[in-house]
């Protein structure tokens, strides 16, 4: 399997901050017992995640303008 690289990821995802924060977020999700996306044996959480950006898995989803939370 060919190894896996930022730019794949950032042909799907728009800058790199955002996909720090969505392969985070789906690296917490495995953690916590979610299947995988895409078949990868002997991979490391990260790079699972990352492998699921890239393969188009994994997608933004927008916040609506209404719906911000506040912290009272």
């Amino acid at each position: 399997m060919a190894r896996i690289t930022v730019e794949d990821c950032l042909k799907r995802v728009p800058n790199r901050f955002l996909l720090v924060n969505m392969v985070a977020k789906r690296v917490r999700q495995i953690r916590e017992g979610s299947d995988y996306l895409v078949s990868s044996p002997k991979n490391e959480d990260v790079v699972v995640s990352l492998r699921e950006v890239a393969a188009g898995k994994i997608t933004i989803k927008e916040k609506n303008p209404g719906e911000e939370t506040s912290s009272a």
